[in-house]
């Protein structure tokens, strides 16, 4: 499930106003505070130099581990946070150091937590009697509402970071908007660590009704046995969908999710009304609700490799077997892919008959040039971030 309004940055799932440029400073005007409050908050002018009381910014000493990772060399931090003294303990440096992938993966975190955790709930208590109503604790629809509350409170987790919590969100974030893409190798890292320790969270949560399920400790298996639970953390196609069909499935789903969520965060293309803001998380859970809704059920619409390898991955480790490879003729290795073509496919589609702002797109040859001279692209687009203060 998939990127981005929060106390700190907008979530930029595809802002083309992203964490990124929040933090520039202009020459030509007052420096732009990262936090919409009161709360005095610290620039890229304020983090290079010591405050006028002669007090060091802790982040100041940060920058040059933070560019090695890929990440803007100031970290998004209150001023206040910055000059106090539990800021020089070692884990508040860490912390700093690491706050934005910290936060890839704990919004990546909870995000599994309730998609996965509702279709344990309903899978596992199917046609139990004690439930409300005789027939379990929940139906179809409650699993498309667990994703959705999944993917809104994992952007309000995430917020430091752009919350992306899908890879093929970033990469395509990197493709069209600008996302400098040295960022992209540490936020694919936390993202599935986060959904594969929030797996292992809702395994062990779930593990004694699994055995019951399962019809005893130590038997796991996957779809197509009827007793199966390892559907409950990585997604499995339908019996009878040629390979075409589960790549054109997850493909179709990750266009429109990557469309829609460029849509919202167009604040050029609002009209009358506006779902970016404080009203893009939202907006968000009702888009992954009537995908789950309307594309769920070929292949579960995993639309994201970090909520399918991730889990998949730690669902081989406690016992599943090879069969999590194998299943559905090897199926495994679409949900890796198809979003990637997907999201960059919806990225394109939004950018060439909507989008009127900065994009390869919207350049001489719709962006060839850039593949036919890929090393002068490459140079002038880290001469443009660096003149802006991106990286």
């Amino acid at each position: 499930m998939a990127s981005s309004v929060l106390p700190r940055h907008s979530p930029d799932w595809s802002s083309k106003e992203s964490h990124d440029n929040d933090l520039k400073a202009e020459e030509s005007s007052p420096p732009q505070a990262i936090l919409t409050s009161p709360t005095t908050i610290t620039t890229q002018h304020d983090r290079l130099a010591p405050t006028e009381s002669g007090l060091q910014a802790t982040s100041t000493g940060l920058s040059h581990s933070r560019a090695l990772l890929g990440l803007h060399p100031s970290a998004p931090i209150d001023e206040e946070h910055d000059l106090a003294e539990h800021s020089d303990l070692w884990w508040p440096k860490i912390r700093m150091t690491l706050k934005e992938p910290f936060g890839e993966f704990f919004g990546t975190f909870i995000m599994i937590l309730f998609g996965d955790g509702s279709v344990a709930q309903v899978l596992l208590s199917t046609n139990q009697t004690s439930a409300p109503g005789g027939n379990g604790f929940g139906a179809y629809q409650s699993i498309s509402w667990g994703w959705g509350l999944g993917v809104m409170l994992g952007i309000y987790v995430a917020g430091d970071s752009g919350a992306y919590l899908n890879p093929a969100i970033t990469f395509t974030s990197c493709l069209l908007r600008k996302l400098p893409w040295r960022r992209f190798p540490i936020y694919f890292i936390a993202q599935v660590l986060g959904a594969y320790c929030a797996s292992g969270v809702v395994y062990a949560n779930y593990i004694n009704g699994i055995n019951t399920f399962e019809g005893g400790p130590g038997i796991r298996t996957v779809p197509p046995s009827k007793t199966a639970t390892a559907g409950i953390f990585c997604t499995y196609p339908q019996a009878d969908l040629t390979k075409a069909s589960q790549f054109f499935s997850e493909f179709i789903a990750s266009t429109i999710l990557m469309f829609v969520i460029f849509a919202l965060k167009d604040d050029t293309n609002k009209g009358s009304f506006s779902a970016s803001g404080n009203w893009f998380p939202l907006a968000l859970f009702f888009l992954i609700f009537g995908l789950g809704a309307c594309f769920g059920w070929d292949t579960g619409y995993a639309i994201n490799l970090a909520r399918d390898f991730g889990p998949r991955l730690m669902s081989y480790c406690v016992g599943y077997g090879h069969e999590v490879w194998s299943s559905g003729g090897y199926y495994f290795w679409i949900p890796m892919v198809a979003p990637f073509f997907g999201c960059a496919f919806g990225g394109l589609l939004y950018d060439v008959f909507l989008y009127t702002g900065p994009s390869p797109i919207n350049t001489p040859w719709f962006g060839l040039r850039e593949l036919i001279h890929p090393k002068a692209a490459i140079a002038e687009r880290v001469r443009q971030q660096k003149e802006q203060r991106m990286v």
